[in-house]
C-alpha cells in the first residue's frame, strides 16, 4: 500500500504563502483519490482539498481562491499551495489517499494518511 510523507510546513505571517508537499512511495498515486485535511487540537478535522486521478478537484469554502491542490504523477507527489494565509489556517496538515473513496468523501476518511506537517500563521 502507499506510504505518504508530508513536508513544507512552517511559520508564516498573515498574508504569506507556503507550499506543502506529499511524497508517495510503495504505489503510484494515479491509483488513488488524494486530498488534504487539517486538524486543530480539540477541534474537528476539516477537509481542505481533494483531487481525483483525472485531475478533478474540490475545495472547502474556507480555502477556495487561496489554496491550490495539484499532483505530479511522474514525481508521485501531491502538492498544496497555500496563499493569502490567515491565522485560522493554523493547523496540522495531513495528506491522504484512498483507492475506493472519491471526492464525495472528506479526505480525513481516506484509508492512508501521512504524519502531518504543522502550519502556523501569525
Amino acid at each position: 500500500h502507499v506510504q505518504l510523507v508530508e513536508s513544507g510546513g512552517g511559520s508564516v505571517e498573515v498574508g504569506g504563502s507556503l507550499t506543502l508537499s506529499c511524497v508517495a512511495s510503495g504505489d503510484t498515486i494515479g491509483r488513488y483519490c488524494l486530498g488534504w485535511f487539517r486538524q486543530i487540537p480539540d477541534r474537528e478535522r476539516e477537509g481542505v482539498a481533494g483531487i481525483e486521478s483525472d485531475g478533478v478537484t474540490m475545495y472547502a469554502d474556507s480555502v477556495k481562491g487561496r489554496f491550490t491542490i495539484s499532483q505530479d504523477h511522474g514525481k508521485n507527489t501531491l502538492t498544496l499551495q497555500l496563499n493569502s494565509l490567515k491565522p485560522e489556517d493554523t493547523a496540522m496538515y495531513y495528506c491522504a489517499a484512498d483507492q475506493l473513496r472519491d471526492l464525495d468523501y472528506p479526505p480525513y476518511e481516506y484509508e492512508h494518511r501521512g504524519q502531518g506537517t504543522q502550519v502556523t500563521v501569525s
